[in-house]
């Protein structure tokens, strides 16, 4: 690879949806484009699987703060996160679901009223395209689908299977097969079946002469002298801090990744004195919440299939949500059947609290110790085991703030959403009893009372003025022409359904303005 030169017409900040989505089109508007992305480039494979090698597995975790693994685990203030580091971002990890939210998502008032669901509808059309989304095939037989169907039937609840980024029965490409059916979405597919952003939009925008700069850092932005904008960024292989100047610059390095550049580029280095003051609030979790069912009557081969095939409706009150039934391989599911159903009732929830911080390194020396690697002895079947996964329109209300040089979140969640965390339970327990199992809320929200989320948004919103948002309808941040923002810190209020094909909509929607800029 040529050597990194001083200066490009786009530098993009991150690979995930936003970063590779920018990257191609602004690509083939024929500019030239550089992309930072933190962490290695992945290939069918290669993807970490021995738990124990935890500078492989996790991002900087607490035993080694230079690690560079695929996970970062975060336990923050007011909730937990679980992002990726890797060239294709979130989408070497994700569940590979792809929804079009119900119109009434957007019509919640945060939303600018130029962001409607028949506005998005173009943009939605295109990421199908690109991504070649299809749900799995009925041919494919799946018992934990069936189930699911059933169930669902049963309560009088309607369920669909969601077009997914994956290629169901014929190889998507050279050293790449169709699906396994081996349940190891979330942990990076080694067969390549996934149709992951590295392999997509990103492979195309590099055809057309894009470069992938893997292993930056990026710490913060200024305004170049000569115009445009000057990035600053750390070489994680060397340790040599340097910088790169853009004519744009695009900041897709996730929510966290993004508002904490953002955050520190106003508060620390006040190279971009003017960002609004509403950068940081609204972080939504997009209202994620984690149980299974236990001692099911029926054997789920719940290690057969995506990790996800279908999703049930509960948008027919407030506070509406979506839920699923994700379940994974073999191994990993009898580790989570061996770690059991903690009954912690009700007045007793919450009781670790003061233990929340620790957990991350407990989590490293469980995982470094084998702890997790093993199955124990339990008397329930993995086989009749299945996660639940709440997805709700939580109230949004999260601060993103920094701490110590760190980004923390500030958010009494379980007070502000109860309502939500409630009805989500109850929904939950009604499944397990169709199912003919034991419900649990995840072990964590037993003891301490606070969420993990996978889906982190919020913290820079799109808005029509900088007194309500931090970038403009078209992505553009307010004050500083030319520089923009596209990824999920960019939505504006949670939305109740996986949340990846709106990100992805709002980010082809952003591209095309960032190219007419020109």
């Amino acid at each position: 690879m040529a050597a990194m030169a001083n200066r490009y017409d786009v530098v993009v900040v991150g690979s995930g949806f936003g970063g590779s989505i920018s990257a191609l089109r602004l690509a083939q508007a024929g500019k030239s484009v550089a992309v930072l992305e933190r962490g290695r480039r992945y290939n069918p494979g290669q993807f970490p699987r021995d738990v124990t090698r935890t500078n492989e597995l996790l991002w900087r975790h607490s035993s080694r703060e230079e690690a560079q693994g695929l996970y970062d685990l975060r336990f923050l203030s007011g909730i937990g996160t679980a992002v990726a580091s890797g060239v294709g971002g979130g989408s070497l990890v994700y569940a590979n679901i792809h929804v079009r939210p119900d119109a009434v998502v957007f019509e919640d008032p945060r939303w600018p009223k130029s962001y409607t669901r028949a506005a998005l509808e173009p943009y939605y059309d295109k990421v199908a395209s690109e991504l070649k989304l299809t749900p799995m095939p009925d041919s494919i037989s799946l018992r934990k689908r069936n189930v699911l169907r059933s169930a669902a039937a049963r309560m009088g609840r309607e369920v669909f299977d969601p077009p997914e980024a994956v290629a169901w029965t014929e190889s998507p490409g050279p050293g790449r097969k169709a699906c396994q059916l081996c349940a190891e979405c979330e942990f990076g597919c080694q067969y390549g079946a996934k149709q992951t952003m590295d392999q997509t939009y990103l492979a195309r925008a590099e055809a057309l002469g894009a470069t992938v700069w893997p292993r930056m850092q990026v710490s913060h932005v200024e305004p170049a002298p000569g115009g445009g904008y000057r990035v600053h960024f750390q070489d994680l292989a060397t340790g040599e801090k340097r910088f790169v100047e853009g004519a744009r610059v695009v900041l897709s390095a996730g929510t966290l990744g993004t508002v904490e550049i953002l955050l520190r580029s106003r508060d620390k280095t006040r190279t971009l004195p003017k960002l609004s003051a509403k950068l940081g609030h609204g972080y939504s979790g997009n209202g994620d919440f984690l149980g299974s069912v236990f001692n099911s009557r029926e054997d789920l081969e719940p290690w057969k299939g995506p990790d996800v095939s279908t999703v049930m409706r509960f948008f027919d009150a407030e506070p509406s949500f979506t839920m699923a039934a994700p379940t994974f391989n073999k191994p990993v599911m009898e580790v989570l059947t061996g770690l059991g159903q903690p009954n912690i009732g009700s007045p007793f929830q919450g009781i670790g609290a003061p233990l929340w911080p620790l957990l991350g390194p407990a989590l490293d020396l469980a995982f470094r110790k084998g702890l997790l690697s093993k199955p124990a002895r339990t008397s329930a079947d993995p086989a009749r085991t299945t996660n639940l996964f709440g997805i709700g329109r939580d109230n949004a209300n999260g601060r993103m703030v920094m701490k110590g040089g760190k980004l923390d979140i500030e958010w009494n969640y379980a007070a502000e959403n109860k309502a939500l965390i409630d009805r989500m339970g109850k929904a939950m327990q009604e499944l397990a009893s169709q199912y003919g199992g034991t419900y649990a809320p995840l072990v964590t929200w037993q003891l301490f009372k606070k969420p993990l989320t996978v889906h982190s948004l919020g913290g820079a919103h799109l808005a029509e003025s900088p007194e309500r948002g931090v970038v403009s309808t078209e992505g553009e941040v307010f004050q500083y022409p030319g520089l923009y923002v596209a990824d999920g810190s960019v939505i504006p209020s949670s939305i109740g359904f996986h949340p990846v094909m709106t990100i992805s909509a709002v980010s082809e929607r952003i591209a095309e303005a960032a190219a007419r800029s020109f």
